[in-house]
Formats: structure tokens, sequence, C-alpha cells
């Protein structure tokens, strides 16, 4: 069962990937049960890549343990489902398929029955998704309703003749919903307790399926775009959990917890820039993070070890360093300015947007300058290339995600930054800086406040480690 699941997989990634490459979208496709456009076609390559590799590398690592056969059919049903979930047109068939996807990831997390803990994680995130699934079908049964449909396009068409009230309500509830699945704070908690999952398990629920709430907001993104202080909402959602899960990564010393962390601060970010009205940035990000992601959880195991804390502080870039380094946070917000086709003298979500990739490259450029092994002079020239060149990459990217979708209602609109926006962007450059000088070590009192705010949830943690030498 776990070969042929694995191969099966497989050719569905080889088929996804020569329609995305090759094939139009065919014609039986745009019908009022499904609806395959460019979101689906991408949505089904990346799904099907993360469910190969994850079940790829579980063969291995989950070989002798109990109930394979039943750990690789609930890997490949929610492959399926979530790539159903991204074609389906009726409403039934997406509340459906969203309600599937969270109760199989609940089971996946509770794999391992014989943990009273992993039971209990199970049961904490099966809430949680249930209430999405609540939260998301009372929005789609208020628009289909209103609306007088059954399908996701004739919601979004008919969506200028629905009353502001309507739409607002629908809006807060499928962001709702969103927050609910990609763990954003306050809901994050399930996320953090979800660590009794094997590790395959983890990777694929942090590499693709918490992503679901971008996903969530791409589709419905005319809804959400209809009122501007509704996108302000979303905007403060998003920026709230990027900065406190940031936050939260400072103060984690189990590596399971700070990528659990990195989650809820990268899923945040991606909100952030739904809101900002810039879905192809949202869905880059999905894409690129659940690579980096997927690569670092599967990696954990060989990233333990033991070691003796240090008292010795870390040591700070040269004035060269910090020089080479500011220089290339500029060149690379240039560079993506200028290959995605963002202006720089309009101040909108567009320039936003290009502040964030310089602070981005600016933080990687003076760490990567602190932490290389090459000699110093190579790595005032070779990093500062390297990233650069990732840079360019990552704006390519950009832009083949912004030519699929290009296709889809609203997928980008650039709103007039408010004083909400500049207040965030502030907040962003501060927590930059507070955290290249190392203040958050400066007070006892936030980083236990911090600890405490990141814990999960008592019942759900190992204390034994025999316990895992059982299963």
């Amino acid at each position: 069962m776990p070969l042929l699941l694995t191969r099966l997989t497989w050719l569905l990634f080889v088929l996804s990937l020569g329609a995305l490459v090759w094939s139009p979208d065919p014609d039986w496709a745009h019908g009022t049960v499904l609806h395959v456009d460019g979101l689906t076609r991408l949505m089904a390559v990346v799904t099907t890549f993360f469910s190969g590799i994850i079940q790829s590398f579980a063969r291995r690592y989950m070989a002798g343990a109990k109930r394979l056969n039943s750990f690789y059919g609930r890997i490949f049903a929610l492959t399926f489902i979530v790539i159903l979930m991204t074609a389906a047109n009726h409403l039934v068939l997406f509340v459906g398929a969203w309600t599937a996807m969270g109760w199989l990831l609940a089971d996946l997390i509770g794999h391992v029955r014989g943990w009273p803990q992993a039971r209990a994680a199970a049961r904490f995130a099966r809430w949680h998704f249930l209430a999405s699934s609540a939260l998301v079908a009372g929005a789609l049964a208020l628009l289909g309703v209103q609306a007088g449909t059954t399908t996701i396009d004739g919601v979004l068409s008919s969506l200028p003749s629905l009353s502001s009230s309507t739409v607002a309500l629908a809006a807060l509830l499928l962001l709702g919903g969103a927050m609910i699945q990609s763990a954003l704070v306050p809901f994050h908690r399930w996320l953090l307790s979800s660590m009794t999952a094997p590790t395959p398990v983890s990777g694929f629920m942090h590499a693709g399926l918490v992503n679901a709430g971008g996903i969530l907001l791409a589709r419905f993104a005319p809804v959400a775009f209809e009122l501007s202080w509704v996108m302000l909402v979303i905007v403060f959602a998003g920026g709230v959990s990027a900065l406190v899960g940031q936050a939260w990564i400072l103060v984690q010393t189990d590596v399971k917890r700070q990528l659990g962390s990195s989650t809820v601060a990268q899923m945040g970010f991606m909100v952030l820039q739904c809101g900002l009205g810039l879905i192809p940035a949202a869905i880059t990000h999905l894409l690129l993070h659940g690579f980096y992601k997927a690569y670092l959880f599967l990696a954990t195991g060989s990233a333990v070890k033991q070691t003796t804390p240090s008292k010795a502080s870390p040591t700070s870039p040269s004035l060269a360093g910090s020089l080479v380094a500011l220089v290339s946070a500029v060149l690379g917000g240039l560079l993506f300015a200028t290959l995605t086709g963002k202006s720089l003298t309009t101040l909108n979500s567009g320039a936003l947007l290009t502040l964030f990739v310089v602070l981005a490259v600016l933080h990687a450029t003076r760490t990567m300058i602190r932490r290389s092994a090459l000699p110093r002079t190579a790595r005032l020239w070779a990093v500062p290339v390297a990233l650069l060149s990732s840079i360019g990459l990552y704006a390519l990217v950009y832009n083949g995600v912004s030519a699929l979708l290009a296709p889809l209602p609203m997928v980008s609109v650039h709103p007039p930054l408010t004083p909400l926006h500049w207040t965030l962007a502030g907040l962003f450059v501060a927590a930059y800086v507070a955290t290249e000088r190392g203040w958050h070590r400066l007070s006892t009192r936030l980083y236990v406040a911090l600890l405490n705010s990141s814990q999960p949830v008592s019942t759900t943690l190992l204390h034994n480690r025999d316990q895992y030498n059982a299963y």
C-alpha cells in the first residue's frame, strides 16, 4: 500500500505538471461542480509534489510503525481532497472538502493511538477545524442565499447586487475560518500542540495544509476586497500574527516548536499580503514557504544534537559587512520592484511589499555574513550575489504566479496606504532593529511572557522518553 500510493501520487504530480505547463483549461472543467483555473492547476502541482516527497520520505521513516496502511491512506486522501477543494465551484462541495480536510488532518495529528497526548492534540485540533468549517459554511450559506445561487462563480458575479452588511459579515466569517486553519493568533495553539504528529505529517501540514487560509482568501478575494475597512482588518490580523510569531521564535528551545512559531509568523505574513490586495504575492509566499518548511521539518532529525549552552554573545558584522548588507538590501528592493513592476513613486501596497523585501534581504545578508564559513573577503561579495540572485528568482516566480492567477476576479488591487499601514510598517522596522540589537534578551519579564503565550496545551506534551520508543 505505501509503495502503490506513493507512485500514484507521483503520477498525479506528473499529470498536474503537464496540465500546468502545456494544457489549457478543458471546457468540461467550467461547470457548476468543478472549475479548474490557474489557482487549481498551480495548487495541484504544489500539493502532489509535497505529498510525493512526504510519502517517499515516510516509507523509510515510518517503516515498522503500526497502522502504516491507514497512515498512507489518509495522506493520499488528504492530497486528493485539497485538490478537490481548490477545484470546487459548488458551495456545498467546497464546504465538504474544507471540513474533510480538517477532519483527516486531525486524525493524522493523533496517528499514534497509544499516546494520550496524541489523542488530546487530535481532539484539540479537530474542534478548531470544526469551528473553521462552521464559519466558512456560514459565510457561503449567507452569500448563496442572498445571491440565489449555489456556485462560487455565481456568488462572485452577484456581489454588486448584495448589501454591504451581507458582504462584510461574510468576509469576516471567511477571515475567521482562514485564521483558524492557518493558526493565526489567537488560534495558534492547535498548531503548537500538534507536535505529537509523525514528522512527515508535520512537514506536510506546515508546508501545505496550513496554507489553506490563503487559498480561501484568494478564491473569495472579491468578497474580502469589496470593503476597504475589511481589508484593513485582514492586514491587522496578519500583521499581528507575523510580529508575534517572529517574537516567539526567539525564545523557543525545541526545534519543532521553533518551526511551528515560524509557521505562525509566515502564515500571518501571507494573510497580511492578502489584506494588501496582493493575492499573487500571498500565493508565491505560500509556495516558497512550503518548499522551505517541508525541508526543515524533514531535516529536524539531523539538526537535533546535545550541546552545552555557550555564554559567548553573538558577533555583529563589521562596518564593511553592515554597509554591504545595507547596499544589498536596497539593491534587492530595487531589483524586486523593477522585475515585478512595482512603482516606488506611488505609495501603495506594492511599495509596502517592497519595503518588506528590503527588510528581509537586510536581515538575511547580515545573518549570512556573520555566520558564513567563507573567508571574510569572499563573504562581502559572495553573500550579496547569492541573495540578489535569490531575489531575482523570487521575482520570476512571482511573475509566473501572477500570470496564472490573472484571469481570477480582483486577484490584485493596490489600495492606498493608511495610518494603519504606516504603523504596521514602523512596527516591522522596530521589530527588526530590536531583534538585531538583542533587546529581547534584556527583559526577563518579556522572555517569560513570550514563552508562556507560546505554550501548547499541557495535555499534549510528552514527558517520558520511553513513550517514543514504544511506538
